[in-house]
């Protein structure tokens, strides 16, 4: 069923996740293609504009790209390639794609309110109150989304290294390779995404002042 610990259903659930932001995506990309084609006629409003263009971005590498590309194809290759029945941490693997979907229903809500921030949240735009909570929501998603990364990650590594005598005794597909160091680039990368988008909303809800300058902070510590 739709909570088996198969790694072919669980590679299922993420293609299906991120044909949907593959659609979404390119829904939103054709609304911005269309606004230019008249300089004059503008058929969506300057504020929906960044909205879009900040939705578009994170749907396509969020939900579409990631999703496919390591979950999918990742779910099914890998076991295969390696000759093994499943991945090491099934019900992680499960747990990783299902935080998809509570992801995917923050980024509709935030897409829904509102959140033209941009795609990369560069502060001080993203860092004021008056921008709304759906920057918020999409912070939130971007938390999920990134916690599940996170987690596949550490699924495809404990996979590959718990079948190390395999890699002694036979050659190993460069797809094996491809995905062992995509993962651990993610697992070394994506918390310090979400470290900075954490100092983000406490900048927005609680007061400090990580990227304000007023308070001693500094913008352009978000960018580094």
């Amino acid at each position: 069923g739709q909570f088996s610990l198969d790694h072919k259903r669980i590679g299922i659930i993420y293609m299906f996740i991120g044909l949907w932001g593959g659609f979404m995506g390119l829904s939103l990309s054709f609304l911005l293609r269309l606004n230019y084609t008249d300089p004059y006629f503008n058929l969506i409003a300057p504020e929906v504009y960044n909205y879009i263009i900040t939705s578009h971005g994170l749907a396509m590498i969020f939900f579409f790209l990631m999703p496919v590309l390591i979950g999918g194809f990742g779910n099914f290759l890998l076991p295969l390639l390696l000759g093994m029945p499943d991945l090491s941490l099934p019900r992680l693997n499960a747990l990783s794609a299902w935080l998809m979907l509570p992801s995917a229903v923050c980024f509709i809500i935030s897409l829904w309110i509102g959140s033209g921030v941009g795609w990369t949240f560069y502060p001080p735009l993203s860092s004021f109150p008056y921008t709304g909570i759906g920057v918020d929501y999409l912070m939130f998603s971007l938390h999920l989304a990134g916690l599940s990364s996170v987690f596949g990650s550490l699924n495809f590594i404990t996979t590959i290294f718990s079948s190390i005598f395999y890699f002694i005794n036979t050659r190993v597909s460069i797809i094996v390779w491809a995905y062992l160091f995509t993962s651990i680039l993610l697992l070394s990368s994506l918390p310090v995404l979400a470290a900075a988008i954490t100092m983000l909303l406490f900048d927005r809800n609680f007061g400090s002042s990580f990227f304000d300058p007023v308070g001693g902070g500094d913008p352009l510590l978000f960018q580094s």
